[in-house]
């Protein structure tokens, strides 16, 4: 393995063992202690936890070595190595955690009343460390895998397979803790999926401008004199008119949306403004690449 590639490994494994750790601390220091629940897989251990009394950090190994199993033969080893990465490092830190609970070191948030605060700092958490090993090309493995097999087996969607998942995880869990407990997973569940897509994607949201006139050339003169931002004019053909013209695209920040919506309307009434999100953008003027 050339330096280069040694390096670029190392840039995302180093991350990924921070977001899992992250992960562990908020399930042990958060969701456990008052008898939440999370999606997947880790939902599954959890309720074993809360049955049984098993360890996260065991049951989550134990359940994921045949997955790893599977998802090598029909993904590929390239397409696996930060999912097992992902997978052990998790288990390690739950380890980790049970621990430093285990000797006094470490005290879990416990409530009987302000379960609002605890929902909003675990979502919070495990949406932090998930949207981090995400970023850096990993995953905690569990329904992650499986979803990608029967993906690749069937054509089914990933995402509602992981959904399916996901309730009937959390809907089991119905038979063994109160409703009010499931209700406030679900508060966790999305205020981690709002996390993990602004780590994703990025915290920067813009906007795209798509604007249609017969005045283009100076609606993008306008745009890059008046506001500071680049244009580009695209080749486009009326589908009814048969007649070429050029098409406007730019992006701006969402305070600016206002100034060139009224900069457009004020050189063409009659043009067709399509906006849209955007969402990480990179270049002069936004964030450096």
């Amino acid at each position: 393995m050339r330096f280069s590639e040694a390096s670029t490994h190392a840039k995302n494994i180093i991350p990924i063992w921070i977001g899992t750790a992250v992960y562990a601390f908020g399930l042990h220091y958060f969701v456990i202690p008052n008898e939440l629940m999370e999606g997947g897989l880790t939902g599954f251990a959890l309720l074993l936890n809360y049955i049984f009394s098993f360890p996260p950090s065991l049951t989550t190994l134990c359940m994921n070595v045949p997955l790893f199993y599977l998802g090598w033969r029909i993904l590929g080893k390239s397409s696996m190595a930060y999912t097992i990465i992902g997978t052990l490092s998790l288990s390690f830190f739950l380890w980790i955690m049970e621990r430093l609970i285990g000797s006094g070191w470490l005290v879990p948030f416990r409530t009987e009343h302000d379960y609002f605060l605890v929902t909003a700092y675990a979502g919070f958490t495990l949406g932090l460390g998930l949207g981090i090993v995400f970023r850096f090309g990993g995953t905690t493995g569990g329904t992650d895998i499986l979803a990608r097999v029967i993906h690749k087996l069937k054509g089914w969607r990933i995402g509602q397979i992981i959904l399916t998942m996901d309730v009937i995880v959390i809907g089991s869990s119905l038979f063994f803790l109160p409703k009010e407990k499931i209700l406030y997973t679900i508060v966790v569940v999305f205020i981690a999926s709002k996390m993990i897509d602004i780590l994703i994607e990025g915290a920067y949201a813009a906007r795209a401008f798509t604007i249609i006139t017969h005045q283009s050339e100076a609606v993008a003169a306008a745009i890059t004199e008046s506001l500071d931002r680049g244009a580009t004019l695209l080749p486009a053909v009326g589908a009814y008119s048969k007649q070429q013209k050029h098409i406007v695209y730019c992006v701006v920040a969402r305070s600016e949306m206002k100034r060139l919506k009224d900069l457009v309307r004020s050189i063409d009434p009659l043009a067709f403004i399509i906006i849209t999100e955007v969402h990480d953008v990179v270049g002069e003027g936004f964030k450096p690449k």
